[in-house]
């Protein structure tokens, strides 16, 4: 996948006075620039490319600690650190996650078993949630460069000694940085601002359009009225309410 994610080559910049070079084959090569170079991180990923912005975080997500090693999800609702991969080799199935927006700049994510990742109050990492609530949500922290995610707990995410995923620090040191990766096209950046857009009636109808199936080619919304969204503005987290009421709707393929 190198091949999609390199730069337009660009030509040279000449500035008002500057006299124009002859061009000679063998400087062919030098005229190259950064933006012409493949993401060699995305290839020996196979193709999961480093996610830096909130607004990436969504469809297939893979969390990355040490060097090609991803979270990977337990039947038993719980989470390790999968097999390290080999060069060009990108996560495997149990360790790709389903990421959506769940409030201004956190995200939810649901397990291949149909749970949506939490953390218990003794700081562990589980997948045993039908829905979204504030222990469901997380946060991206990005520093110099640097990627670590923030629990509800106002504690980082890490893996312990015994390989299993874990909150328990307050400050991110090297056991907590992580790579947050997406295979998704990066042509296309959508945002949370354009399904906000309207009344809350409208607000909901876009909401709900991004994730329900359309098997009979009828929408769902939740009947609830607009009154219990308009105090969820006020309060600042119309997305979970959002998400709790797309969680009834059964023809949701995230909130089964």
């Amino acid at each position: 996948m190198g091949d999609e994610y390199a730069a337009v080559k660009r030509g040279k910049l000449i500035l008002k006075g500057d006299k124009p070079k002859n061009k000679k084959r063998k400087h062919k090569k030098k005229e190259n620039t950064e933006d012409d170079k493949v993401d060699e991180d995305c290839i020996k990923h196979g193709g999961w490319w480093r996610v830096e912005k909130i607004e990436d975080i969504s469809g297939s997500i893979a969390i990355e600690f040490g060097r090609n090693a991803f979270i990977l999800a337990l039947d038993n609702g719980l989470f390790t650190i999968g097999a390290p991969h080999g060069d060009g080799e990108g996560p495997s199935p149990e360790e790709i996650f389903t990421a959506f927006p769940a409030g201004e700049n956190k995200f939810a994510l649901k397990s291949g078993y149909g749970k949506y990742l939490g953390v218990s109050k003794d700081g562990v990492v589980t997948g045993r949630s039908d829905a979204v609530g504030p222990m469901e949500q997380w946060e991206p922290v990005w520093q110099d460069g640097k990627t670590a995610i923030l629990s509800s707990l106002n504690k980082f995410m890490s893996v312990n000694e015994d390989d299993s995923v874990v909150v328990h620090s307050i400050s991110a040191g090297e056991s907590e940085v992580c790579q947050i990766r997406s295979n998704k096209s990066r042509e296309i950046s959508r945002t949370v601002v354009a399904e906000e857009e309207g009344d809350l009636n409208e607000v909901e109808v876009n909401y709900v359009k991004k994730f329900q199936k359309f098997q009979d080619k009828k929408l769902r919304v939740n009947d609830g009225g607009a009154i219990e969204l308009k105090r969820a503005k006020m309060e600042g987290n119309l997305h979970e309410t959002l998400l709790d009421r797309r969680s009834k709707m059964k023809a949701d393929r995230y909130c089964k």
